[in-house]
């Protein structure tokens, strides 16, 4: 809810950065230009082009949601829509990690008893490889970002519902969110990405 009405405010910022750059370039502005104007200037088309990224990408999961019952945790995006059923998990935990110096981000760890399908319609991009909390887990698990407020329903809801298999909360390096395998989907699905 937040996401896309601040993108559109750095995208504006950057838009002003690019018309300030256009007079300064054309010699057009009032009186003389100054190494802190000129800084000024890259900083608000730096924060346009951080606008532009975090627009694509709240709008790409507008219409994705989340949803947790006694069955398992459902993720529904667009017109499609799949479980990870509580059954098929050995284990969930939350990963949390810094991002500057106030704030954190959290994913949902969602570690599967057995194989998964690597090439999900829905679940595909929450698919990550790296090595487990414990050496008894597997390699292969769904991650789940999500937002820091949401951080004390999610965990309740996965404790209401599994609480024999929560396995509590780790810090993890800067950055742990990671991405997707965009390129390993789109060779196994010869680039039908959904």
């Amino acid at each position: 809810m937040t996401g896309l009405p601040c993108s559109v405010v750095l995208i504006a910022l950057g838009v002003v950065g690019v018309i300030g750059a256009v007079v300064v370039a054309t010699g057009n502005q009032k009186g003389e230009s100054s190494v802190a104007g000129f800084v000024g200037l890259v900083f608000m088309l730096a924060l346009g082009v951080v606008g532009v990224f975090l627009f694509t990408a709240n709008w790409a999961s507008r219409r994705t949601r989340i949803l947790v019952d006694h069955t398992g945790l459902w993720v529904e995006n667009a017109d499609r829509r799949n479980v990870i059923a509580w059954q098929s998990l050995a284990g969930v935990g939350l990963y949390w990690s810094k991002m500057g110096s106030h704030q954190k981000v959290y994913s949902l760890e969602l570690f599967p008893t057995g194989p998964i399908d690597r090439d999900d319609p829905v679940l595909w991009a929450l698919v990550r490889d790296e090595e487990p909390l414990h050496p008894q887990l597997p390699r292969l698990r769904y991650r789940l970002p999500f937002p820091a407020p949401c951080r004390q329903q999610m965990v309740a809801a996965v404790q209401q519902h599994v609480p024999h298999i929560w396995l509590g909360e780790s810090e993890r390096a800067t950055g742990h969110i990671g991405a997707p395998d965009v390129k390993g989907h789109r060779q196994r699905t010869k680039g039908r990405t959904p």
